[in-house]
């Protein structure tokens, strides 16, 4: 039912003008799906406090309530044409009067982690792109008639709401932007294993694909006690996310997972100071896949030791100052990181290499990002103590992986398994830091059961890194003459 339902909404937004991409399709549906959610939420709570003898006060006024505008019910129980609006009457509402309603609870909420400022967020950063107010109508119909009620229910909403965000991910060239591979992701949960209690970080999350899964993995422990469940659902899951799309996808996301109040940030990660993150700050498990191939302005990379433009490389900073002492990281990079020569990739090698114990690095085949090119490695690490040893795995399924061939969890399960005791295999070996060149800190993926070296760089990687052994020379020569 729910499948069918989904398909129904978006064959109705294909129609519009307004909506001619995969995003625009997740970002309508969005909306509407936050607040379904919302009044079936405020249902729930109304029936507890009867129950308890309490009155429940309500987020919204009357007339912003689902029930009172989108889905008005007869006696019945069903829709009461006689008093749904529809038509210019309908996108008039809300354009006009229930967005900016809503997005007046950003002013109006006591704090940034409650659910009245989410909404006030989520409603100042999209708009309503469906253009005909009939069209609008049809899609409500369809979303009304979906229940988040039931564990069961949200469960298979939450299946599929991430396909959408697959399927949005794929759309384009910043698929990686949108949609980390589930297994890959839930591979790098294992290795970092996060446990009850523990505050669990992703400063770029995207759709919050990282943060889900950690709560699928946490949630599925037997025995969980209510404090444990208070736990996971108000000071575990914790994310910042720079792009306004992207931070409603999350939200919602979220909530579809169970996770009522999402403590999701809408922020620039890298405008943060390095310096003015405090012990309070930290975290103890960091899961991401940060964007890469994005180009800094000067005012950001002042806020990091490691001067560069590369937006991987700052939010990599950024994550190893955010752990804990003895805090676990699985941060997805572009394999070039390993052996790139430009002054800012050999700082960062030796920070990391110096400042943690680097244990493993995953090496990714081309394909594992659908829609992106690039090849990537996972690196996993645990602060505190210097790298002595490092654990390779090259990831090999045995097939080209694309779109009609992604990557499942049945191709990571020998790197999970033989990860554990870090053994060797075809696949796998180590190596010693004392092995590493200590001019370069290169830590190329050098497989000696195959022989060959396994980073195949781009002519893009190399006129890039040009380009900044240039600007680095200029800036020498700058200093050199302003000497003379």
């Amino acid at each position: 039912m729910f499948e069918q339902a989904f398909k129904n909404i978006d064959d109705a937004l294909w129609k519009e003008s307004g909506c001619t991409t995969e995003l625009d399709y997740t970002e309508q549906t969005s909306w509407l799906l936050f607040l379904k959610y919302l009044d079936g939420l405020e249902q729930d709570k109304a029936a507890e406090a009867l129950l308890e003898g309490k009155r429940y006060t309500y987020i919204l006024d009357v007339p912003y309530r689902w029930e009172s505008w989108a889905a008005p019910k007869d006696a019945d129980g069903k829709l009461d044409h006689n008093t749904a609006i529809t038509g210019d009457d309908l996108v008039d509402f809300v354009d006009r009067k229930l967005f900016p309603y809503l997005h007046g609870f950003k002013q109006r909420a006591t704090g940034p982690n409650t659910i009245e400022y989410k909404i006030g967020e989520v409603f100042g950063e999209i708009k309503n792109k469906i253009r005909s107010g009939y069209t609008l109508r049809d899609i409500i119909d369809h979303v009304d008639a979906l229940r988040f009620r039931s564990q069961i229910e949200k469960h298979e909403l939450s299946a599929l709401y991430e396909e959408k965000i697959k399927r949005m991910g794929n759309a384009g060239r910043n698929g990686g932007e949108y949609y980390t591979p589930r297994p890959l992701i839930r591979a790098m949960i294992r290795v970092v294993d996060p446990q009850i209690g523990e505050r669990i970080y992703d400063g770029a999350c995207g759709s919050a694909g990282f943060l889900c899964e950690a709560h699928d993995y946490l949630a599925a422990r037997p025995n969980l006690s209510t404090t444990d469940l208070q736990i996971l659902q108000t000071r575990s899951f914790y994310g910042k996310e720079k792009k306004s799309l992207a931070y409603v996808i999350a939200i919602m996301n979220m909530i579809l997972h169970g996770i009522e109040a999402p403590n999701i940030v809408h922020t620039n990660t890298l405008a943060e100071n390095l310096a003015d993150i405090q012990d309070k700050d930290r975290m103890d498990v960091i899961l991401a896949n940060p964007p890469f191939g994005g180009k800094e302005r000067a005012e950001v990379q002042q806020n990091f030791p490691i001067r560069t433009g590369e937006t991987a490389f700052l939010f990599l900073q950024h994550f190893i100052k955010m752990l804990k002492a003895g805090g676990r990281a699985a941060i997805v990079i572009k394999n070039t990181f390993l052996s790139n020569t430009d002054n800012a990739s050999v700082s960062l090698r030796k920070l990391l290499l110096q400042s943690c114990n680097l244990h493993t690095i995953l090496d990714c085949p081309g394909g594992t990002f659908q829609g992106a090119g690039v090849k990537t490695v996972v690196l996993c690490f645990e602060k505190g103590a210097p790298t002595r040893q490092v654990w390779y795995y090259q990831l090999d399924p045995g097939r080209n992986l694309g779109k009609t061939n992604p990557l499942n969890d049945a191709d990571l399960a020998e790197f999970v398994e033989l990860q554990k005791t870090f053994a060797d295999s075809d696949k796998s070996w180590s190596v010693d830091v004392a092995a590493i060149d200590a001019a370069s800190y290169d830590l190329s993926v050098k497989n000696p059961n195959g022989g060959e070296e396994v980073i195949h760089r781009s002519p893009q990687d190399i006129m890039d890194e040009i380009a900044a052994l240039d600007a680095e020379s200029a800036e020498v020569l700058g200093k050199i003459r302003g000497l003379l």
